[in-house]
């Protein structure tokens, strides 16, 4: 008997060892928490740096291809208000001009072979507007002799491409060059149809200033 409790006495449990896991140091841990704030502020700054960049290319596209226009003056038909060479910005979306307005154009021409050429050029006659181009060189329009204090020279007739009086349609309109005497207008390619227009002119970079 007194074998038995000895035995059981001398008996023991092998201890278990507890292994536990050492948080980081509290500083170490204020640092990583600290750079992952930063890494996330880099990433939405880049973010948004590219949504406005995106932003930007969208505005230019639709101000710039859909909206106005650029294009350079061809030939001096306009002088001396638009030289040859100044940079012309218009206006594409209204294509409802009226009397005076300055468009750009394009245009197949008698002599173009077919092919559609840029021109600039004001408005005198609208739809429904009744034409005539006199043989001592004044415009009528509906039966009036037009008054152009902007215009310094005559207004010839350009025998063999145009008969008159031209009465224009309802999306027609009569353009003539300034400079009347030797520039291509109406009076060479005839009336100019709304879908022929590019846009109205609104303001000019002269060359000499660019």
């Amino acid at each position: 008997m007194e074998k038995n409790t000895q035995d059981t006495a001398e008996y023991r449990e092998p201890q278990r060892e507890e292994t536990t896991l050492q948080d980081p140091p509290e500083d170490e841990t204020a640092k990583l928490q600290k750079d992952l704030r930063k890494s996330e502020k880099s990433v939405i700054r880049y973010q948004y740096f590219f949504l406005r960049l995106i932003l930007f290319i969208v505005v230019v596209w639709v101000l710039f291809f859909k909206v106005i226009g650029i294009t350079h003056m061809p030939n001096g038909g306009m002088y001396p208000r638009i030289d040859a060479g100044d940079m012309v910005l218009f206006y594409r979306i209204d294509k409802d001009v009226r009397a005076q307005d300055v468009i750009v154009l394009e245009k197949v021409t008698p002599e173009s072979n077919g092919k559609k050429q840029q021109f600039v050029l004001r408005v005198v006659a609208v739809g429904g507007d009744t034409v005539e181009v006199t043989e001592n060189g004044h415009l009528v329009v509906n039966g009036n002799a037009m008054i152009e204090r902007n215009i310094f020279y005559s207004t010839p007739r350009y025998e063999g491409y145009l008969e008159y009086p031209v009465k224009l349609g309802k999306d027609e309109c009569f353009v003539l060059a300034d400079s009347r005497e030797s520039g291509a207008d109406s009076r060479f390619f005839g009336p100019v149809n709304k879908s022929e227009i590019k846009g109205t002119v609104i303001t000019i970079l002269r060359r000499n200033n660019l």
